[in-house]
C-alpha cells in the first residue's frame, strides 16, 4: 500500500504527493474520512485524483491510501431490485444506517456479504469448463435465475463443487483446475468498470426490441443490442418515454442510470418503479430492475462513473444470456461532469468548453452495446441495448453532446417541446426521427408480423411529409383552398398522427401495443388512403368522403382490446371499404 499527503485541492479533484508507483485509474482513500477517489492523472510523484464524495472541509496534508485495484463493482446475487448511487454502494442499505443523509466515507458492501443464497449446481467434477460456462444457479427473484460463472479468465477442469445448499457470495463454491493451478471461484466477481467484458462473437442487429410504443415499433426500430438517442428540451417526456420503454420493451433486465437528473425526477422513479407491476410475469417489476441513482446535487465526479457502472452491471447479465435494456438520462449531465473535471485539470477545452476527448468517451459507452455470442462452451445469444437520452440546453440539437451522440447511435428520437404542449405524447418528432435500423429488421416483421409492414410504413412516413409541405398553404389560405386530394391526404395524416403516433401511457390496454396489432392499425388507416383516393377518382366530393362515420371506429381502434380486436379490425375494415365506395 502506497500513502501520499495532500498538497491541493480544487472541488471534487484533489493533488497528492509522494505517489510513485500508483497506476492510472487506481481507487484510493482520501483523507481523514477515506473517501473514494480515482486517479485520473500522473506526473512525477504526484496523482491527480477525482473524488466521488464532497470534499468540504478536507486540508492539504492529509493521506492518501492507495488500494492497488481500479474502480470495480461486485457481480452476483443480490444485485437485482437494488438502488445504487453512482459508484454501487446501496441506498437504502445506508438509508438504514445513516438516516435521510449520506455520510461521507462509509463502507456498505455492494451486496450483502451475509445472506446466504440456495445454490444448485450444474457441473461435476471432472467436467472441462471455460470462462463464462455456468457452475450453478440461484433463483435470486421470482422473475430471474442468477447464473454463477467460471471468470472469464480461467479455463480448466472441475477439480472441487459444492453440493445444493445455502452459501454466502464469499463463500467458495467451486475449484478449477487449471494449468498456472488451482483456482477457488465464488459467486461474487469482481470486474473493472472502465473495462467491457468479453465475448466471442458480435451479431447483425437484425431482431427488433419491441417496445409496444408505436412510434418507436413501427416508424423508428431499435434493434436488440442496439443504441439509440432521444434529445429533447425540459419538459418533452424523455423520462417518461424511458420509464414506458423500461416497462414494456421485450429484455429480460432493466439497468435504469439516473445520471445528474434532479433530485424529485429521480425521486418519482424511486417511488414508482418498487410499485409497478411487471405486465409480463404480474409480479413487481423491481424483481428484474436495477437502479442507479445519482442526482444533481450528489458529488459531479460520481456522475462519470455511474454510467460505466450500469454498463459494467448490464454486461454481466448479457454473459448469462439474457437481453438487457440500459436506459441511461441522461449524457447530458454526464458530459457536464467530464466537462466541469476537466476545467479542474486546466486541460485546454474543446467546443463549448467540453473535454477535447468527449467523442471518444461517449463512443466508449455506446460501444459497449451489442447483441452478442457469449464466451463458454456453449453458445448463448444475448445483447445490452442503450437509449440515451439527451437535454440539450434549450433544445439545441447543434450542441456538441447531441451531435457527438447522433454520431455514434443509429436511432434518434428527436422529443419536441411543441407537441408535448399539445398532450402528444410520445412527443417523437416525426420528421426529424431517424432509425438506422429499419432496413436490416425488415425479414423480422416480413415473417412474423406481415409482408407489407414496410410499404405501409414508407407510406405512411411519404403522406406525414407530405402534411408538412401543405401545412405552410394552409397557414397562408387555409385549408378549402386546397385541392380535394390533399384535402383527403390531410384528413389521413390526422389519423396517423392523432389515431396511431398518440399513444396513452396511461391506458391500460393503449399502454401496450402489440406488433400485430400496430402493423393491422396503420394498414386500416393505409386502406381508408386508398379507397377514399379512389372514391374521389369516381367523382365523389371530398367533404362528402372526410366525414364517413367510419372514421370514429378508426379512432377508437387503439382501445381495443387484444382478445377482440381481430373480430372488431375485420368489420372496420369492412365498413372502410363499404362506406367509402357509396360516397
Amino acid at each position: 500500500m502506497i500513502t501520499g499527503n495532500i498538497i491541493k485541492i480544487a472541488g471534487p479533484v484533489i493533488v497528492a504527493d509522494g505517489m510513485k508507483g500508483t497506476q492510472m485509474y487506481e481507487m484510493v482513500k482520501v483523507g481523514k474520512d477515506k473517501l473514494i477517489g480515482e486517479i485520473i492523472e500522473l506526473k512525477g510523484e504526484e496523482a491527480t485524483i477525482q473524488v466521488y464524495e464532497e470534499t468540504a472541509g478536507m486540508k492539504p496534508g492529509e493521506p492518501v491510501e492507495s488500494t492497488g485495484g481500479s474502480l470495480s463493482v461486485e457481480l452476483g446475487p443480490g444485485i437485482l431490485g437494488s438502488i445504487f448511487d453512482g459508484i454501487q454502494r446501496p441506498l437504502d442499505k445506508i438509508k438504514v444506517i445513516t438516516g435521510d443523509y449520506i455520510h461521507r466515507g462509509i463502507d456498505v458492501p455492494s451486496i450483502p456479504k451475509d445472506k446466504k443464497w440456495s445454490f444448485k449446481p450444474t457441473v461435476k467434477v471432472g467436467d472441462e469448463v471455460k470462462g463464462g460456462d455456468v457452475l450453478g444457479e440461484v433463483q435470486e427473484t421470482s422473475a430471474i435465475v442468477h447464473k454463477i460463472m467460471v471468470p472469464p479468465s480461467v479455463e480448466g477442469t472441475i477439480k472441487n463443487i459444492v453440493g445444493e445448499g445455502d452459501y454466502t457470495v464469499e463463500e467458495n463454491v467451486a475449484e478449477v483446475e487449471t494449468s498456472k493451478g488451482a483456482v477457488k471461484v465464488q459467486m461474487m466477481q469482481k470486474w473493472p468498470v472502465r473495462v467491457g467484458r468479453p465475448y466471442k462473437k458480435k451479431l447483425d442487429p437484425d431482431i427488433p426490441l419491441v417496445t409496444g410504443q408505436r412510434a418507436q415499433d413501427t416508424f423508428f426500430p431499435i434493434a436488440k443490442g442496439g443504441t439509440a438517442a432521444m434529445p429533447g428540451p425540459f419538459g418533452s417526456g424523455k423520462t417518461v418515454t424511458q420509464q414506458q420503454l423500461a416497462k414494456w420493451a421485450n429484455a429480460d433486465i432493466i439497468v435504469y442510470v439516473g445520471c445528474g437528473e434532479r433530485g424529485n425526477e429521480m425521486t418519482e422513479v424511486l417511488k414508482e418503479f418498487p410499485e409497478l407491476e411487471d405486465p409480463k410475469s404480474g409480479k413487481p417489476l423491481m424483481d428484474r430492475t436495477i437502479l442507479i441513482a445519482n442526482t444533481s446535487n450528489m458529488p459531479v465526479a460520481a456522475r462519470e462513473a455511474c454510467v460505466y457502472t450500469g454498463i459494467t452491471i448490464a454486461e454481466y447479465f448479457r454473459d448469462m444470456g439474457y437481453d438487457v435494456a440500459l436506459m441511461a438520462d441522461s449524457t447530458s449531465r454526464w458530459a457536464e461532469a467530464m466537462r466541469e473535471i476537466s476545467g479542474r485539470l486546466e486541460e485546454m477545452p474543446g467546443e463549448e468548453g467540453y473535454p477535447a476527448y468527449l467523442a471518444s468517451r461517449l463512443a466508449q459507452f455506446y460501444e459497449r452495446a451489442g447483441r452478442i455470442i457469449t464466451v463458454g462452451t456453449e453458445d448463448k445469444e444475448s445483447s445490452v441495448s442503450v437509449v440515451g437520452a439527451v437535454s440539450p440546453p434549450g433544445g439545441d440539437l447543434s450542441e456538441p453532446v447531441t451531435q457527438n451522440t447522433l454520431r455514434i447511435s443509429k436511432v434518434f428520437w428527436a422529443l419536441d417541446s411543441s407537441l408535448a404542449d399539445k398532450r402528444h405524447f410520445p412527443s417523437i418528432d416525426w420528421l426529424q426521427s431517424y432509425s438506422l435500423y429499419v432496413d436490416s429488421i425488415q425479414d423480422w416483421w416480413n415473417q412474423n408480423v406481415g409482408e407489407d409492414w414496410r410499404k405501409n410504413r414508407d407510406e405512411a412516413m411519404a403522406l406525414l411529409q407530405k402534411e408538412s409541405e401543405l401545412q405552410e398553404i394552409v397557414q397562408l389560405v387555409g385549408p378549402d383552398a386546397l385541392p380535394d386530394k390533399e384535402r383527403i391526404t390531410m384528413e389521413t395524416t390526422r389519423m396517423i398522427r392523432e389515431d396511431f403516433l398518440q399513444q396513452n401511457a396511461f391506458h391500460e390496454i393503449d399502454t401496450y401495443c402489440p406488433p400485430k396489432k400496430q402493423y393491422e392499425m396503420l394498414k386500416t388507416i393505409i386502406l381508408f388512403q386508398e379507397n377514399a383516393v379512389a372514391a374521389l377518382e369516381r367523382g365523389a366530393a371530398s367533404r362528402e368522403i372526410i366525414s364517413v362515420p367510419v372514421k370514429e371506429d378508426i379512432g377508437r381502434m387503439k382501445y381495443i382490446p387484444e382478445d377482440e380486436f381481430e373480430a372488431k379490425l375485420k368489420e372496420i375494415q369492412d365498413k372502410v371499404v363499404k362506406q367509402l365506395s357509396e360516397v
